[in-house]
């Protein structure tokens, strides 16, 4: 049965991964800017999720956007560089630079000089687009100018495309399902906060005494509890619109943002670990519970506001943290949906208790255990603020806050968490220490497995745990860690015996061939089944998958030993010969140049699917072992992939 289960969902990811994805459509007009000179315009419409890169790209970056126009024989003549917008531009850490791309859409124009009697311009444009989770080939659309005869009227023709590329950038439901997880965990932390959780009792049991019958009661206290949930939301609302979509989506690596959140976190932490208290004025909690006497629903409301506004010195830095990060990760409704699970959170408890008033006796006694909650919460909020000025210094490239710094700044932090846990070190408003309670000692026995855990950290492990937060290993003082040798393409390689036309593929050294025919070749000759690696030089999550998932012993066994590995480049630019230039299946009438656009097209007719990383097991009839799958972090679903194939050749 549970193979039956695997080998079902293995087919509805193939089935789902295998189409050919078409993100983005072209239109080209003309706009008349005197009586022989012409602006080019060619608008690029992109589907939400995806974007294009721009035409300035460093060298040894992603493909870059190519406009290339024909003169018609001398009729035009193509006056200066094709412009293009501002567009957003982000620092890569896959190919340790800083890159510029568009979102949503993207508008280039050309100045050109009409010199004959043609009244159309033809030409195309290359290019690469990806999303966060694959990158597809390098493109080419035909692109046609229409001028007009003798008034400016702008003539537009719609062009679809046919292939795009990956990127780092997150949007999407799986992103706003981590915030609101998060977000709820952060409102159970801050209810066992000295404001928060003494405030449980004596609101319940306002209600319940308040309350002519306990259906009232209860009613009262769910009203209660959707008044807090509707408060924070309206936060999280008016946060959404101040900044807007645009603006979100830049948070993540404009420097200043980056460093004000660092100084605002550093603010609530110094807070949380007691050196003062941020209040809101008195007046404001004392206007609001006149309000809050007028009885009836208005006065549940303003109940619920008050607490609030009393319990901000505790709420406000965990609220503030959970906006600072909602609104990073570049969705508009991210920080709505924040403010959703926090005040969900903070609100359950409230109508459970009322409906269950007796669970109230079972709640622990307020204490000295409050303020070791917010002390941690005090040590959590230190350590995430240097993740804001970590993406500020890697925008940067000042390289202040490498790798190894952060990771003993982190280490420096955990440590201190369990030294305090511990009872080693007291803060201000701590009760005296006479012994340590198991809970206590358990959590500091958690941190203190944690700062041992980021130890080797300093000489290049790469801490999965955390990987989310470091900087990447390549932005650091030893980006292979001690005792390795860096060189001009990876790692130093001793090994020998290599054969013709393959390489040891670095950091596994595992035998790769990039050329299908002689890798299909030396599979015969060896009597292995093939894997057909269809990926790319800017695919991202073909490099989390080589890092995350090959690297595992059980994966990395297979693809040493029981397979013929050939990774096939879709956005490999090299010309190809010319006894290699074929006609396009595809496109009739244009000729495949590079030899990505061989492979591109391969996988695109042969499997009906244009994205990477794709993978295919077949035999020496070149006939599949098992369905193909796409990205695939989950390690034992593709172990059990790969497994399987393999026993059917």
């Amino acid at each position: 049965m549970k193979r039956l289960i695997l080998l079902l969902t293995l087919f509805s990811i193939f089935i789902v991964d295998a189409q050919v994805f078409e993100p983005v459509k072209w239109e080209s007009s003309v706009e008349k800017i005197s009586e022989t000179e012409y602006k080019l315009i060619s608008k690029a419409s992109i589907e939400p999720g995806w974007h294009l890169y721009s035409q300035n790209v460093p060298e040894n970056g992603p493909i870059p956007t190519t406009f290339i126009y024909d003169d018609a024989n001398g009729a035009f003549k193509i006056v200066g560089n094709t412009s293009e917008e501002e567009g957003h531009t982000v620092d890569d850490p896959v190919f340790e630079m800083k890159i510029k791309f568009f979102e949503k859409t993207a508008v280039f124009e050309q100045k050109v000089e009409v010199t004959g009697d043609k009244t159309t311009l033809n030409g195309f444009v290359e290019f690469m687009v990806c999303d966060d989770t694959k990158c597809l080939p390098p493109t080419e659309v035909d692109l046609v100018f229409n001028f007009p005869k003798k008034t400016s009227v702008t003539e537009t023709n719609n062009i679809n495309t046919k292939e795009a590329s990956s990127s780092p950038k997150s949007g999407s439901k799986k992103g706003l399902w981590g915030i609101f997880f998060i977000a709820f965990l952060s409102g159970f932390a801050a209810l066992l906060t000295p404001c928060v959780f003494p405030m449980i009792p004596m609101t319940v049991s306002f209600f319940t005494k308040q309350s002519k019958s306990k259906a009232a009661g209860i009613r009262n206290a769910i009203i209660y509890g959707i008044s807090i949930i509707v408060i924070y939301v309206l936060l999280g609302i008016l946060v959404s619109l101040i900044f807007g979509a645009d603006a979100l989506n830049a948070l993540s690596t404009n420097v200043w943002f980056n460093i004000v959140f660092f100084l605002l976190l550093l603010i609530f932490a110094i807070s949380f670990l007691g050196a003062f208290e941020i209040m809101l004025p008195n007046s404001w909690a004392n206007k609001v519970d006149k309000r809050a006497d007028s009885g009836g629903l208005i006065g549940i409301f303003f109940m619920a506001l008050a607490l609030a506004i009393v319990s901000f010195s505790c709420t406000g830095p965990i609220v503030g943290t959970l906006l600072v990060e909602a609104a990073a990760g570049g969705s508009q409704i991210g920080p709505i949906i924040g403010m959703l699970g926090f005040s969900l959170a903070i609100a359950l408890p409230f109508a459970l208790f009322a409906a269950f008033p007796g669970w109230l006796n079972s709640l622990p006694k307020s204490g000295g255990w409050l303020n070791t909650v917010k002390v941690v919460l005090g040590f959590l909020e230190l350590a995430l603020a240097f993740k804001f000025l970590s993406n500020a210094d890697l925008v940067l490239q000042l390289h202040w806050l490498e790798r190894e710094v952060f990771i003993a700044i982190w280490i420096a932090i955990f440590g201190a968490l369990a030294f305090y846990l511990f009872g080693k070190i007291q803060l201000p408003h701590d009760s005296p220490l006479t012994h340590i309670s198991v809970g206590r000692l358990s959590l500091g026995l958690l941190a203190l497995s944690f700062t041992i855990y980021m130890i080797p950290g300093l000489w290049g492990a790469p801490l999965n745990l955390i990987s989310a937060f470091p900087p990447p290993q390549h932005y650091s003082e030893s980006p292979y860690g001690v005792g390795f040798a860096k060189t001009g393409s990876g790692l130093v390689d001793t090994h020998a015996d290599i054969p013709e036309g393959a390489h040891l593929m670095p950091p596994h050294n595992i035998l790769a061939f990039n050329d299908y025919n002689k890798g299909l070749a030396y599979a015969k000759k060896v009597g292995k089944p093939v894997m057909i690696d269809f990926t790319g030089h800017a695919c991202v999550n073909c490099r989390k998958m080589e890092q995350n998932v090959w690297v595992k012993s059980k994966v990395l066994e297979i693809l040493k030993n029981d397979v013929v590995l050939i990774s096939l480049y879709v956005d490999d630019k090299r010309k190809l010969e010319v006894k290699d230039i074929v006609e396009s299946k595809l496109r009739p009438g244009k000729k495949l140049k590079y030899i990505g656009q061989k492979w591109s097209e391969l996988q695109t007719i042969k499997y009906k699917t244009n994205s990477q990383p794709f993978y295919v097991l077949m035999d020496h009839n070149e006939e599949n072992l098992i369905d193909p799958i796409a990205y695939t972090p989950d390690v034992d679903q593709y172990y059990i992939w790969l497994k399987t194939g393999v026993s059917k050749f």
